[in-house]
This record gives structure tokens, C-alpha cells and sequence, in this order.
């Protein structure tokens, strides 16, 4: 279901602007994966350099309003009269089918998955998320890692009426038998990729 168009993705790039804001000199020494996965669990702001564009095609109407909540760019089918011939938009379904083109940096996508990724989204608004999650860790697994819900961010349940998936994961990770370090927030998120990997791409 998701299509990724381009990606920029320049770390070198990053780790010097990191650099730069401690007056030390840019290096051409490729920045380690110890360095990219602290940098994009703190959120430190060079990480908006980070940069991806997708697109989804055939969704529903209303599932293309619901992700346009978010902050980041996108751009959506038109339904316009005047834009398309034989085509009445007050008598448009809101099931019909548009496609949906977004574009967001590695913060923005941060932010709109923790609450895409909760069970409180639709079920069609999280469809999409976690396939598009899917899809991001075959060519940038640690861009994808810190796509997490908002529970396992917080550790624990913000919602007034939770929906259940956060008390999933504690079971899962007192089956596992593993030493989970859940107070720890790389800890949480190891923890929830494994057990994402295992129900979700299996």
C-alpha cells in the first residue's frame, strides 16, 4: 500500500550540523549507529533533515481527511467540480477512492505515528501506518524504530479509555522471558519493534 517516491537521508550531513552546534569541525567520518539511534530517540532538531515522500493509492476519502490532521505536507485527490468531468462532489461517497501523496520530515512522522500507531485510530488510519512502517524498515530501520505509539512513548496510557494495546505489550514483554529494561525509553522501543516485527511481519 505504500509507495516511497524519495527519501534524503544524509547523516554525515546531520552528525556535522550536530558538530557545528558544539563549535567543532565538520568531519567526513560517517556518523555510527550508536550516534543515529541516540539522536532520533532524543529528537534533537537536525533530525527534521531527514526527509520522506509517499504515496498511497486508492484509499478512502475519509481516511485521507483523518491523516490530514497532521502536521506535514501532503496533497490529496481533488473531488472538485470543476475539475473533473461527470461528477457531482455533493453527491460524492465519503468511502470514495483518492489517492494521497504525502511528505514529512523524520519529526513530523515521529509525532503523527504515535497517535496512528494507537488503537483509538481507525482501523483504516492504522492500517496504514503500521504498513508504511513496515515498508520504511526495509531500506532505513532505524528511521522506522522510532515510529511508536503514544504508550510506549509515554510508558503507559495518556486516553481516557485505553484501548488495550499497551497491556498487550506488557504481556508480550513478561512472556518473552527477555530482560526488558521498559524504564528505559530505547529499552520500550527495542522491546515493541521486536514485538511488532513478530505480530505484524510474520
Amino acid at each position: 500500500m505504500t509507495h516511497f517516491l524519495k527519501s534524503i537521508v544524509d547523516w554525515k550531513l546531520i552528525k556535522n550540523c550536530c558538530r557545528s552546534s558544539m563549535r567543532k569541525e565538520f568531519t567526513d567520518n560517517e556518523a555510527s549507529v550508536e550516534f543515529k539511534k541516540k539522536l532520533l530517540i532524543s529528537e534533537h532538531s537536525p533530525i527534521r533533515q531527514i526527509e520522506f515522500y509517499w504515496k498511497w493509492d486508492n484509499i478512502k476519502y475519509w481516511v485521507s481527511t483523518e491523516w490530514s490532521r497532521h502536521k506535514f505536507e501532503k496533497t490529496i485527490s481533488s473531488q472538485r467540480n470543476d475539475r473533473q468531468g461527470d461528477y457531482d462532489r455533493n453527491a460524492a461517497r465519503q468511502d470514495a477512492p483518492v489517492d494521497y501523496i504525502g511528505w514529512a520530515n523524520e519529526q513530523n512522522l515521529i509525532d503523527s505515528f504515535r497517535k496512528r500507531l494507537c488503537r483509538k485510530a481507525t482501523d483504516e488510519a492504522r492500517l496504514l501506518a503500521e504498513d508504511f512502517k513496515i515498508e520504511l524498515s526495509k531500506v532505513y530501520p532505524l528511521e522506522a524504530d522510532v515510529l511508536v505509539p503514544h504508550c510506549v512513548y509515554r510508558c503507559g496510557c495518556s486516553e481516557p479509555n485505553c484501548c488495550g494495546l499497551w497491556f498487550a505489550f506488557l504481556n508480550w514483554c513478561e512472556e518473552s522471558k527477555e530482560e526488558i529494561d521498559l524504564l528505559s525509553i530505547q529499552g520500550r522501543y527495542d522491546a515493541y519493534n521486536k514485538w511488532f516485527k513478530e505480530t505484524h511481519c510474520e
